[in-house]
């Protein structure tokens, strides 16, 4: 990937020095554990999220001391970062421009370890998320190291797509669609599971990314060949049935969150083939 064709971005900010927590022995839950919490949770009734926190704020109380005051990465990385971020800033602007709307640029945070956000403490464990309280993405670029490693998806464009999904839930936060899926889970509506309102929402920022991604490389020309089959192999690796398969040795549809690994390509490909945000929309659709 031809990524530095891209114009830099001035909207990352380095969280690091904020202080990050790291538990146990500095590594986290890695993507593996978090799908255990989140099963167990969704059995037991009770909120992931809360759960997830309860044990960043613990392992934060007995490791004290492996605060850290350094960004995750190496330069080339976080200048990568500042390239793909920059290259959805001048994709989303003209899009919404297009529609006569008005694109505002979300900030995207590096951190090691742990971070605090307006939706609460967050460690690694979580991996990259976007806060709608603040309108910023976070990332810890080790992420990207385990994703490689431990799940085979490797490349910079599977990182460019793990970054793409996350500003596509912040143009979610912008059209009203993150929201309509609040406002349906404050009524005591359940959102989980397959064809729920939280997998519709998942996989409809992958479409976005996909939606990016076509756009970016009309204009830059930047892929490279293999570059598209990092992302779809991404998309792939982290679909809620293969990351259930490998945790629990079973899949369990009612307590899917991101949709499976053949949805997550499907609707990636659906927005890098079309290029139209309309066709992203997967909240009318039977077929996910």
């Amino acid at each position: 990937m031809r990524w530095q064709r891209a114009r830099r971005s001035d909207n990352v900010e380095d969280g690091g020095s904020s202080g990050g927590m790291r538990l146990g022995g500095g590594k986290g839950l890695g993507l593996g554990g978090i799908a255990i919490v989140v099963v167990v949770a969704l059995l037991m009734g009770e909120d992931p999220l809360r759960i997830l926190e309860q044990i960043t704020q613990q392992g934060a109380a007995i490791n004290p001391q492996q605060q850290s005051a350094n960004p995750s990465g190496t330069p080339e990385e976080r200048e990568f970062v500042r390239a793909i971020l920059g290259d959805t800033e001048d994709t989303w602007r003209a899009i919404f421009q297009a529609s006569g709307r008005q694109y505002q640029d979300p900030t995207l945070v590096l951190f090691n370890g742990g971070v605090q956000s307006a939706c609460g403490f967050a460690s690694s464990a979580v991996g990259p998320f976007y806060c709608p309280g603040d309108r910023k993405v976070y990332l810890d670029l080790d992420f990207f190291e385990e994703l490689a490693q431990r799940f085979a998806a490797a490349g910079d464009f599977a990182q460019a797509y793990v970054i793409a999904h996350e500003v596509g839930h912040h143009v979610q936060t912008l059209l009203g669609v993150s929201a309509k899926v609040n406002a349906a889970r404050q009524r005591g509506e359940r959102i989980e599971g397959d064809n729920g309102l939280l997998v519709r929402q998942e996989l409809q920022a992958d479409c976005l990314a996909g939606v990016w991604a076509h756009h970016a490389q009309k204009r830059l020309d930047w892929l490279e060949p293999g570059d598209l089959e990092e992302a779809l192999n991404a998309a792939n690796a982290i679909g809620d049935d293969r990351l259930q398969s490998q945790t629990r040795g079973q899949v369990v549809p009612d307590s899917f969150t991101h949709g499976t690994s053949a949805q997550r390509v499907r609707w990636f490909k659906m927005g890098f083939e079309r290029g139209e945000v309309g066709r992203c929309d997967t909240f009318s659709t039977a077929r996910l």
